[in-house]
């Protein structure tokens, strides 16, 4: 068995599509109209159909739950951030935050109220760890993780230099 992806519930099907291809840069793979699937395994599908699948009322679905979301992660949150705020109609779970293993995020919710977090690359965090001056010790003592992934992350780093 494999796990294929995460399939949300949405209103305006339309609309879901354009947020999560403008603002992630995601396409579409598949569209059969009530489904679409789209690139990094989301499936989107139209509230009207998830009903019948799942034979429930309209007003048993639930949006807003804040039970689950789904999470991305960006080399440069900060210019995420400005273009998430440029945008001007998403609203806030909260501002961004930093997590006490560095990692900085933000969580929102898209036009369905589904929360999406944008978190820090991990190995970004690393490199900004280490180009403020901390060595690999420090910088695995400040991220709780063993020295190991610190060296990691940097190899990682070089590897995607052009």
């Amino acid at each position: 068995m494999i796990y294929l992806g995460t399939l949300i519930v949405v209103k305006d099907i339309e609309r879901s599509k354009r947020f999560y291809c403008d603002l992630f840069g995601l396409t579409v793979v598949s569209d059969f109209g009530a489904n679409v699937s789209l690139s990094g395994g989301i499936s989107l599908q139209t509230a009207g159909s998830w009903t019948k699948f799942i034979n429930k009322r309209d007003d048993e679905i639930l949006f807003g739950n804040n039970a689950t979301e789904l999470y991305f992660e960006d080399d440069d949150i900060d210019s995420f951030v400005k273009r998430l705020d440029d945008r001007g109609d998403v609203r806030s779970v909260h501002g961004t935050i930093e997590f006490p293993w560095g990692q900085r995020v933000i969580r929102f919710y898209d036009p369905d109220m589904h929360i999406i977090e944008v978190g820090e690359n991990m190995d970004i965090v690393v490199k900004r760890f280490i180009d403020s001056g901390m060595n690999v010790k420090e910088t695995a003592v400040r991220m709780n993780v063993p020295e190991d992934y610190v060296i990691s992350a940097m190899a990682r780093l070089k590897d995607r230099r052009p």
